[in-house]
């Protein structure tokens, strides 16, 4: 296989766009020589491919920080409405390739490192992944492709409904669309694990992110806060005291979101805890000294590490820790800003709360951030002294509540024994929040008690547990799902009380992505193969993609769109020859699938159609649950990928460690997207709309944004297959039984029995059976019963990749259907329906027009 250019290689060919700026390229490397010399006291003689790094990334930050500053001095000249996007992960991946396409230098510093003799790819390569969530991207996954002379099929790893990852897309949406917009999180000092395959089975090991340095962040001690936790109440004339308090602070670090092209930097604010100065003499004095310095690991360890579990809820001290040290830290951060209205002064400006509202809007992204209700209206009444009606109207007018995932066993229910320890005072606030809410229900509907204990915060039976998403909903303004059908089916199914109590609050938003990142950056080929069409205004209205259709038929175009795809499946291929050492054949389909292992995403579904199709070929005789699943992929691998007969028709591969560059790269080379997760269980995706972006035809259930994708470029244009919810709302009426469709169908009773017997296991035979027994006994999510479908399906998919021409016609159909899955859309929504704000395509000046 000949090696395809590299994009560096490529950009050099082609006739890349907004050339202009090579000017700068002189100014580029003195400036990147001085912070060789003087900021990392470097010589070019010893430095090191991570120094330059280093150098190049100081170098692009220095225009980052004019505008930078302007920005937030235009936010406070202006006073305008700000949003608050509070977020226990953001998944923000590389910031370099980011932040020179957002200010338009990527060829300006591409020539400038190519005039010094240094490989831009090499460098960007050098840059850790801020793996600072689960989602959109997470672990407890796994990639696998299926090649054959018509079919190669890649299974990934992936996340939650991509909660962190459309977090990223969205701050960098708000600076795009000129919104005063901050994202607040923890800077964990460990990210998502980096996962390891040994021996077929899931290994984690940590991801110390920040081992090198972060160039990107700016520590801000200046706004250091401090947290409380522990203590008791003491009720006064005057009030209620939080007394007897551990204290933690919590350290600001700041980095710089750039918009797209208008010279606004907004700024993700995250929090690192940091314990107090402050020692006990008398501790010292009896040689305690040394355990009192140990001691502040235990403060510190607040924002050590993410947690790695995104879809099911383990209620753990730390956990709580973590999401209450949040949302105090942000909300001091809030009110102080909100008080002080003039650049850079300190002195008290506002102090009229009712105003809140009009110029904060908090966004609650799940119900990790669920205490920012009780400690708003702490802080509303027992430190600002308003009343309790007066303080909860600004609650509810300024807090949205953003719901993602339909599954019980991840919603956060919290033990009302670890409240009162942790949180003293927040729970009294929640049994207040709670009886006059549970009066307002029974005022509704009197008589209804089972009403009531349906809707209350509490739940009661066993262990006492205060509900976090009925906190949120009861304490918001606007609460919404992240696709229609996800929307629809929290109205009519999970909060079907609190809708029909309160139908103006609910709203859907549809997930949506950047295309900056997920279009202009990681699949430059396409991006410049539309701008050729239809100019670049795409890149900030995604809805011009539409006037692709007129090219569907234009022979060159598809070629073209063709051409790309090819190219980037020829470096994926490389990339996999290099790490796995397993040849592809980069003319195979490659069928990609996305997801964080879970038994709902239904990658089992996926192992099964990969059996299947192997014995038709062949002719010849976290969470347990999650890394059992893992250990089958690798096992059908070690099969598939050794068996002669097969030969290179069939290819199996787990890719590892999967995160956001790997993405970059697997999307863009991705010809078929697995979206099979069962009807009514997946909240939205956005995997599955990067792969539609990228030019990939989705298979797939009418699930999540699936279904408005379909919308969108067709229903003929994606392989839409099994059951729909009414179908799967019926089969749970009627009672599913895997068995009969095992007894009905050969080829399934094959593929389990090979799993069963040891076939893929043999030197356990046993390894699979609870995997067995699970699918066969215990099948939330019906996996055989979209089988008989499923594989249907993919033979219609394998029938039209035989007809490449018609194939990319629906690739061309889907790229331009795109346009309503622009994070940029999303946000727009959110301003105007939610936060009471008006998005603009307004320039700033740049800091050298001032």
């Amino acid at each position: 296989m000949s090696k395809p250019l590299s994009d560096h290689d490529r950009k050099k060919q082609i006739s890349v766009r907004g050339l202009a700026g090579v000017e700068n390229v002189t100014d580029l490397k003195q400036n990147f020589n001085r912070h060789l010399h003087f900021t990392l006291v470097k010589d070019r003689n010893v430095a090191t491919r991570r120094d330059y790094y280093f150098a190049l990334a100081h170098t692009v930050r220095d225009h980052l920080m004019g505008r930078w500053i302007r920005t937030q001095q235009h936010y406070y000249e202006k006073d305008p409405k700000r949003v608050y996007y509070i977020s226990l992960e953001f998944y923000m991946g590389r910031a370099l390739q980011n932040t020179m396409v957002n200010l338009a230098l990527e060829n300006a510093c591409d020539e400038a490192m190519y005039q010094m003799g240094l490989d831009m790819e090499e460098l960007e390569d050098m840059e850790e992944d801020a793996g600072l969530g689960n989602g959109g991207l997470g672990r407890l996954a796994g990639e696998h492709f299926e090649f054959s002379p018509i079919r190669m099929v890649q299974r990934v790893r992936g996340a939650h409904p991509s909660l962190p990852a459309f977090a990223a897309c969205f701050l960098d949406s708000m600076a795009s669309l000129g919104l005063a917009g901050y994202g607040y999180g923890i800077r964990y000092e460990f990210g998502i694990f980096n996962q390891k395959i040994v021996n077929g089975w899931q290994v984690e090991e940590a991801d110390d992110w920040l081992r090198f340095g972060n160039p990107w962040e700016k520590a801000r001690p200046e706004y250091m806060r401090p947290v409380h936790f522990y203590g008791k109440t003491e009720h006064h004339a005057d009030g209620v005291k939080w007394v007897d308090t551990q204290v933690v602070l919590a350290l600001p670090y700041d980095t710089p979101i750039p918009g797209y092209r208008n010279n606004i930097v907004n700024t993700m604010r995250l929090w690192s805890a940091k314990a107090p100065c402050e020692f006990n003499l008398k501790d010292f004095n009896v040689g305690g000294y040394i355990q009192a310095v140990l001691d502040r690991n235990l403060a510190e360890n607040i924002s050590r590490v993410l947690y790695p579990n995104d879809n099911f809820f383990e209620g753990k001290e730390l956990r709580l820790k973590q999401e209450y040290f949040v949302v105090s830290a942000t909300l001091q951060d809030i009110i102080r800003r909100f008080k002080v209205s003039k650049f850079g002064s300190r002195e008290i400006a506002r102090t009229d709360f009712s105003k809140l509202p009009e110029k904060v809007a908090i966004q609650l992204n799940d119900t990790h951030p669920a205490m920012a209700i009780p400690e708003l209206m702490r802080v509303l009444v027992d430190e600002e002294k308003l009343s309790w009606e007066t303080a909860w109207d600004i609650c509810v007018r300024t807090c949205a509540y953003t719901n993602h995932t339909v599954l019980p066993e991840a919603l956060e229910r919290w033990p009302v024994d670890l409240f009162a320890h942790l949180l003293p005072r927040h729970l009294e606030i929640v049994y207040e929040i709670n009886r006059r809410h549970l009066e307002r229900v029974a005022a509704k509907f009197p008589g209804d008690q089972d009403r009531l204990r349906r809707m209350s915060l509490i739940e009661e039976g066993g262990q006492k547990r205060i509900n976090m998403a009925h906190l949120c909903i009861v304490g918001s303004h606007a609460v919404n799902g992240v696709a229609q059908i996800h929307s629809d089916i929290l109205k009519a199914t999970v909060f079907k009380d609190f809708y029909e109590m309160e139908p103006h609050k609910f709203q859907n938003k549809t997930n949506g992505i950047t295309p900056r990142r997920w279009l202009v950056m990681c699949n430059p080929g396409l991006a410049e193969v539309i701008a050729e069409r239809i100019g670049e205004d795409f890149i900030r209205d995604l809805d011009q993609l539409r006037s692709l259709c007129k090219y569907v038929n234009d022979e060159a175009f598809i070629r073209d769109v063709a051409k790309v795809k090819q190219e980037n499946k020829m470096k994926l291929a490389v990339h996999l020859e290099d790490h796995y050492k397993v040849k592809i054949n980069p003319n195979s389909m490659f069928d990609i699938q996305v997801k964080r292992i879970h038994e709902y995403k239904r990658q089992l579904l996926n192992c099964l159609h990969i059996i299947t199709y192997y014995n038709r070929e062949c002719a010849a005789p976290g969470y347990h649950t999650a890394k059992m699943i893992i250990r089958l992929i690798t096992a059908i691998g070690e099969v598939v990928n050794n068996d002669p007969v097969v030969g290179d028709r069939l290819k199996v591969i787990f890719l590892e460690n999967y995160r956001v560059t790997l993405a970059e790269k697997v999307i863009p080379a991705a010809d078929l997207s697995e979206q099979i997760s069962t009807a009514g269980t997946e909240a939205s995706g956005t995997g599955n709309m990067k792969f539609m972006l990228n030019g990939a035809l989705t298979i797939g259930t009418m699930d999540g944004a699936n279904v408005e994708m379909a919308e969108e470029a067709g229903e003929g244009n994606l392989f839409i297959f099994g059951m729909r919810v009414d179908d799967v709302e019926a089969l749970d009426k009627k009672g599913y039984h895997a068995g009969e469709y095992y007894n009905r169908l050969p080829e399934l009773k094959q593929a389990i029995d090979q799993i069963s017997g040891g076939f893929f296991s043999p030197k356990q035979p046993d390894l699979f059976k609870e995997i067995v027994n699970m699918l066969m006994h215990h099948d939330r999510f019906k996996v055989f019963a979209d089988y008989e479908a499923y594989i249907k399906c993919q033979e219609d998919v394998n029938a039209l990749y035989k007809n490449p021409k018609e194939w990319t016609k629906k690739a061309i159909y889907n790229i331009a259907g795109c346009g309503k899955f622009s994070s940029d859309r999303t946000i727009a929504q959110y301003a105007r329906e939610i936060w009471g704000m008006e998005p603009t395509l307004e320039k700033l000046p740049s800091p050298d027009d001032i």
